[in-house]
C-alpha cells in the first residue's frame, strides 16, 4: 500500500504524458532518467552545434598574423587606372569612321552598298522621318521644323538624361536667368529645350544658312522672339573669336552644348577652344557630346574645365564639365572616376 501511494505521488511529479503511456519499470531513477533523456540530448546537440562559434570566439594562435596587419591588408586601396590617367587631347583627334565614303552592307543586309552621308548636305531622296520635339517645359511637345539637309540630331532619352541633369544643378530655378549657347545647333533642338524648361536667352551658331534659317523659323513658332538668336558661322571661330559673328559678349553664358557630326570635327581642336573661350566663365556648364569609339575625355580641359559627368548612352557620350567650380553649384562636384574608363 505504501509503494503504490508513492508511485502515484511521483506520478503527479511528472506530465500526463508518463500517465498515458506507463514507464515498465516502477522504479522512479529509472522513470526520472527516462523522461529527462530528450532534454539531455537537445542540451548536447546545441553544444555540439555551438562548438564552432565557440572556436571563432577563441583568440588567435601566436602564428597567425596580427590584427593590425590584416586590417592593412584588407583595406581598400584608392582606384588607380591601370593606363593612367587621361592624356589631355592634341593634334588631330577624329572618331574613327571615315566621312564620305562607300561601305558594303553587312552580309544579308538588303540596301547592298551604302555611303555615310555628310552632315550637312542636302539628302538624295527626302524622306518622312520622325520629327523633333519639345521634351519639356513650358513648350512641351510641341513639334520643331527641321532644316533640308541631313542630320543627326540628339536622340531623345540622352536630351532627356542631359536636361535632368541641368535642372538637377539648379540652372533653371527661378531668377537664374541663364543664357544657353547651342553650337552645331542644326534644328536648334537643344536650345529650345532649354528655353521651354527656363533658360532665358539662346544662341545657336551653325555652319549652314539652312540650319540657321531653321532655328530662326523654329524660335518664332514658338513664340519666343527676342530669346532666340542664331548664327551662321564655323563653331572654331564663334567659340574663339565671337564678336566677329555677332555673339552678344556683355557676359558669358551659363550653359554651352557643343553637339558635333562625330566624324568631321576634331575633337582635340574643339576642346582647346571650348576650354579657352571668352564665352566661357566661372561656373559655366559645358556639355560636350562625343562618340564611344573617341575613348574618354580627359578630366580637366585647358586647366579650367573640370569634369562632372561622363555618362554613356549607346554610342553616344555625353561629357559635362564646370569652368572654375566656385561651389556655387553645390551638386555639380568633380568626378575623376567617370573619365577613366567608358
Amino acid at each position: 500500500m505504501a509503494e503504490s501511494a508513492a508511485n502515484r505521488k511521483m506520478l503527479w511529479q511528472f506530465p500526463p504524458l508518463l500517465t498515458e503511456y506507463p514507464m515498465p519499470s516502477p522504479d522512479p531513477a529509472v522513470r526520472r532518467t527516462v523522461y529527462h533523456l530528450p532534454s539531455l540530448l537537445s542540451v548536447a546537440s546545441l553544444l555540439f552545434l555551438c562548438l564552432p562559434s565557440a572556436a571563432a570566439w577563441a583568440p588567435p594562435p601566436p602564428s597567425r598574423r596580427p590584427l593590425a596587419a590584416a586590417s592593412a591588408v584588407t583595406a581598400k586601396a584608392p582606384y588607380k587606372s591601370p593606363e593612367g590617367p587621361p592624356k589631355p587631347l592634341g593634334g588631330r583627334v577624329r572618331a574613327p569612321r571615315p566621312t564620305g565614303q562607300y561601305r558594303t552592307a553587312t552580309s544579308g543586309g538588303s540596301r547592298g552598298a551604302r555611303r555615310l552621308r555628310v552632315q550637312g548636305e542636302l539628302p538624295e531622296t527626302r524622306g518622312s522621318g520622325a520629327r523633333l520635339r519639345i521634351l519639356g517645359g513650358t513648350h512641351r511637345s510641341r513639334v520643331l521644323f527641321s532644316p533640308s539637309v541631313h542630320l543627326r540630331p540628339m536622340m531623345g532619352k540622352v536630351r532627356e538624361a542631359l536636361f535632368s541633369t541641368f535642372t538637377s544643378f539648379g540652372l533653371y530655378e527661378p531668377g537664374e536667368s541663364s543664357r544657353h549657347l547651342d553650337v552645331f545647333a542644326g534644328s536648334g533642338s537643344v536650345g529650345l529645350e532649354s528655353l521651354s524648361r527656363g533658360a532665358a536667352a539662346a544662341t545657336f551658331v551653325d555652319l549652314a544658312q539652312d540650319c540657321a534659317d531653321t532655328c530662326r523659323a523654329n524660335v518664332e513658332a514658338l513664340g519666343l522672339d527676342g530669346r532666340g538668336h542664331a548664327v551662321c558661322a564655323d563653331a572654331l571661330v564663334a567659340l574663339n573669336d565671337p564678336a566677329s559673328v555677332g555673339i552678344d559678349m556683355e557676359r558669358p553664358f551659363e550653359i554651352v552644348t557643343i553637339t558635333p557630326p562625330y566624324e568631321e570635327v576634331d575633337y582635340g581642336d574643339l576642346t582647346e577652344a571650348v576650354a579657352n573661350s571668352p564665352l566661357v566663365g566661372e561656373d559655366t556648364v559645358v556639355a560636350i557630346e562625343y562618340p564611344v569609339e573617341l575613348g574618354s575625355l580627359p578630366h580637366v580641359l585647358g586647366g579650367r574645365l573640370v569634369g562632372v559627368r561622363n555618362r554613356r548612352y549607346g554610342r553616344t557620350v555625353i561629357a559635362i564639365y564646370v569652368c572654375n567650380p566656385s561651389g556655387r553649384l553645390e551638386v555639380a562636384k568633380s568626378r575623376p572616376e567617370e573619365f577613366i574608363k567608358i
